[in-house]
């Protein structure tokens, strides 16, 4: 199973599958003589995350030879922007369904209430939605990452100690899910572990970077730094080490990038926890094409994490879901 899987990753990590099943153009799509169309829109293009979602989403795409347009925001604050584009593809007489990574919980939940409404189901990804207007969602256990945070946290300092949680943005479900399972793990099972700042870093490395120099400062004795996600996680690895704190302060991260895992390779890191986006674009498509050939669907769907340390690093369990992000595979030539 393993190895099919990174057989799949291997077909598509670097490549854009613009002629065989799912065409892109710089504007984010065009259709294929007598295909379906989907939209498939992210919460942004940036970091290592989203894209490996498209690789997965078009894979799927070629797989069942289907056409997609995709679309993402500047950056993952950009709500107007992204309810725009929703809006672009309800009007959209080729595209027949959506599948949404939405940057708001609340937010987004009319546009996508207009979409249910014009016949275009959604199936929603990554980060959950309120309402039931969406047919299906797939996205991590993200509470259980949060947990899983605490618990990396205090096995590194014996259960006490002073720590910080570098949060994401106000209103994404997902990274607030991370961010509730991780403070309650540490009040609930460790509550010798004192979590001294709780700061925003809205999804930006140089923002995060600010943030942590300034808990750094604030709090000269603390001991650890939980990440809800990767700009976040390589602000803080930058923020260590403006204060030559680097191993000093433990940090453990959210997500997967070349640069987060050289830091754990060189110990700066001490670990992150690794999702499934590659899985998480596919599913998204499948889901949302068997919605549209009348079939029933589940109504969620969890994909996996794993706890990335440098212990493990080198397991063919680990390089496989590495290999979904790209990191450590050569691009198919």
């Amino acid at each position: 199973m393993m190895m099919l899987r990174r057989l799949a990753v291997l077909m598509v990590v670097g490549v854009v599958l613009c002629s065989v099943g799912c065409e892109q153009g710089k504007e984010g799509g065009g259709k294929g003589e007598g295909k379906l169309t989907i939209a498939v829109i992210p919460k942004a293009n940036v970091f290592t995350f989203w894209p490996t979602v498209k690789s997965g989403a078009e894979a799927a795409c070629k797989e069942l030879g289907v056409d997609m347009i995709w679309r993402g925001a500047e950056n993952e604050t950009a709500y107007q922007q992204q309810i725009e584009i929703v809006e672009t593809m309800i009007i959209n007489d080729d595209v027949k369904g959506i599948v949404l990574a939405p940057l708001s919980a609340s937010t987004l939940v009319p546009v996508v209430k207009k979409a249910a409404e014009a016949g275009k189901p959604v199936v929603i990804i990554d980060s959950g939605l309120d309402g039931s207007y969406h047919i299906s969602f797939v996205a991590t256990d993200n509470y259980q990452g949060g947990v899983m945070g605490a618990e990396r946290l205090a096995k590194l300092l014996g259960g006490k100690g002073k720590v910080a949680l570098i949060r994401n943005i106000p209103g994404s479900a997902s990274t607030e899910a991370r961010e509730k399972g991780f403070l309650e793990t540490c009040e609930q099972k460790f509550p010798e572990m004192k979590v001294v700042a709780s700061e925003y870093a809205m999804g930006d490395p140089t923002k995060a970077n600010e943030v942590v120099s300034a808990i750094l400062t604030a709090n000269p004795d603390l001991n650890g730094i939980f990440t809800a996600n990767e700009p976040g996680a390589i602000g803080a690895l930058n923020a260590a080490k403006g204060a030559n704190k680097l191993g000093q302060v433990k940090i453990v991260g959210f997500d997967a990038s070349p640069t987060l895992i050289a830091g754990i390779r060189d110990g700066s890191l001490d670990s992150t926890i690794v999702q499934d986006p590659f899985t998480m674009g596919k599913r998204g498509v499948e889901l949302l094409i068997a919605h549209l050939g009348g079939k029933q669907v589940a109504k969620e769907e969890k994909t996996p994490i794993k706890l990335v340390t440098k212990d493990n690093l080198d397991t063919d369990e680990i390089k496989d879901y590495l290999a979904a992000y790209g990191i450590g595979v050569e691009p198919k030539k």
